[in-house]
């Protein structure tokens, strides 16, 4: 049985690979200091929710948004609830926090339209020292602007990794038992 060999090494899968510049990627970012991260004034919401609408970009020839791109849809609900407590991912990646994707479900029910007005409730479902688990619910937007057509629901497991690309603990303000509900 022969086996392939790249630049000298033996051939990986793709996604050890892609692993492996993630990790050569967060090395060459600056030492972290997660004394730069500071704790948020408020306490994380445990939910949030947005309003959107499907674009262009998003949609095959006929109009109907793509399946792919339901996962940035979802992520814009997380980012949001952070940055509602006034910290950024952003902030979270300067400090060498990083919080990546290891379990994406999605079940679709309904397909959304181009130029359709969505509504995506996202809420923190449970996790641990180093995960947190989120779950969502996207509707069609009614023309009163509240919930209609349950189109798609999904869950998610976001593991806690520092620069190195290993687990590390959350930080406590961002472990499930420290969110709060919006306005708690």
């Amino acid at each position: 049985q022969s086996r392939h060999v790249v630049e000298g090494t033996p051939a990986q899968p793709a996604s050890l690979r892609s692993c492996a510049r993630f990790a050569d990627i967060l090395a060459d970012m600056p030492a972290p200091d997660d004394a730069e991260l500071r704790a948020p004034d408020r306490p994380v919401n445990d939910r949030g929710e947005i309003r959107f609408r499907v674009r262009y970009h998003e949609c095959d020839p006929g109009g109907v948004a793509h399946h792919s791109s339901y996962l940035p849809w979802f992520e814009m609900g997380r980012t949001e609830i952070l940055r509602d407590s006034g910290v950024s991912y952003a902030d979270m990646e300067r400090a060498g926090v990083f919080l990546v994707i290891t379990r994406m479900d999605v079940r679709y029910r309904r397909p959304a339209f181009y130029d359709q007005e969505l509504l995506l409730r996202v809420r923190v479902s449970g996790g641990g020292r180093a995960r947190i688990d989120h779950e969502y619910e996207l509707f069609a937007q009614s023309t009163d602007g509240k919930a209609g057509e349950l189109l798609s629901t999904a869950a998610s497991t976001l593991a806690c990794v520092g620069r190195d690309g290993r687990p590390r603990p959350l930080p406590d303000w961002l472990s499930p038992g420290a969110h709060a509900p919006p306005g708690g």
